[in-house]
């Protein structure tokens, strides 16, 4: 089979297409023929070696993959063969107390698929069969494939952590990528009021067509100064970021007293300056957020089936033009999701 394999650690030509030998799917486990992996930041940290020591190599990465089970393991329920399915982006052990509560996530067996584990930028990938779920018919392999890891990281933060209410209004940074494009959407689902932030007027227009309220260009405005007009007296009640150092300050700044801070990455750097007073004279949370559980993900994809929420495919690569597409997600052109073709 084909996969895309990283042995070290550096720059897109790094990054090869290898013939390797079709995994056989274990017990519990089920074997995709995948269709279809998208692209995530997780993959250029990979492919980089950043944070030092955060990666290992080699790993055939991809967290997100969409495709037509071909195989079984022993336990698992023959029917599955042939279903067109999407991946949970993550497993676990699946026995222990966290596992067992439904909060796989906190399992100390715990990992993303493509990171801790080989993932689905492969031809054939073996999962485990409990975090598989039937594909959306009305979308593709590859529009599914832009559906797994950011829709859950999104809905995990916003639902359970910080439990957006109808009413609230909720400031999301970096409209043009892929999890806060999901984010756009999970918040008005749950009725509030989404203002958002992007560096170009043409990104804006495409976070309203998902349903932001308004839009917020960093590159020509202030970013608190029209928050703050834009929020009113009300002020905000939640920042939802990925973005980190860049933007901490501001972010903490235009909550509202018991705001909610909450973050799942920090992609323009990990060391922040925090004033405690400000957080606990002010009744600020500032929650952080890795992932979610299996139940979400399932809930997730029963709307996408509805139609209450979809996918964000900005384009699509084969998988000969690996090292294209990590140079194009590099470069922020991107509204929403990169998807590999295989």
């Amino acid at each position: 089979m084909r996969a895309v394999v990283i042995r070290e650690h550096g720059g897109p030509d790094v990054v090869r297409v290898e013939d390797l030998p079709i995994p056989e799917p274990g017990p519990g486990e089920a074997r995709l023929r995948v269709h279809a992996c998208g692209l995530n930041h997780i993959d250029l940290w990979l492919r980089r070696g950043e944070p030092k020591g955060a990666f290992h190599v080699p790993r055939i990465p991809g967290a997100d993959f969409s495709g037509v089970v071909d195989a079984v393991g022993a336990g698992v329920d023959p029917a599955w063969v042939d279903r067109e399915v999407v991946s949970a982006p993550q497993t676990s052990c699946g026995a222990c107390p966290a596992c067992a509560s439904g909060n796989q996530h906190l399992c100390r067996a715990w990992g993303i698929y493509g990171e801790s584990f080989d993932g689905g930028m492969r031809e054939y990938a073996v999962v485990a069969a409990r975090g598989l779920f039937a594909k959306p018919t009305q979308y593709s392999h590859a529009e599914c494939a832009t559906l797994p890891l950011v829709f859950l990281t999104a809905w995990h933060m916003l639902v359970t952590r910080a439990q957006v209410r109808p009413g609230m209004t909720v400031l999301i940074h970096a409209a043009g990528s892929g999890v806060s494009s999901a984010a756009i959407q999970i918040a008005k689902l749950w009725g509030a009021r989404v203002l958002t932030t992007a560096g170009s007027d043409a990104k804006l227009a495409r976070a309203r067509e998902l349903g932001a309220d308004h839009g917020i260009n960093y590159a020509t405005e202030d970013v608190v100064k029209r928050a703050r007009d834009l929020a009113g007296a009300d002020g905000i009640d939640v920042v939802f970021d990925h973005v980190g150092a860049d933007v901490f300050g501001a972010s903490l700044k235009l909550l509202k007293r018991g705001g909610t801070f909450v973050t799942c990455g920090a992609t323009s750097g990990p060391r922040v300056e925090l004033d405690l007073r400000h957080v606990f004279f002010r009744g600020l949370s500032i929650l952080g957020s890795t992932m979610g559980t299996l139940g979400e993900s399932a809930e997730i994809m029963r709307l996408v089936g509805q139609g209450r929420l979809r996918p964000v495919l900005d384009r699509t690569f084969p998988v000969e033009q690996i090292r294209q597409a990590h140079e194009y997600l590099e470069s922020r052109q991107a509204f929403g999701k990169v998807v590999v073709l295989f």
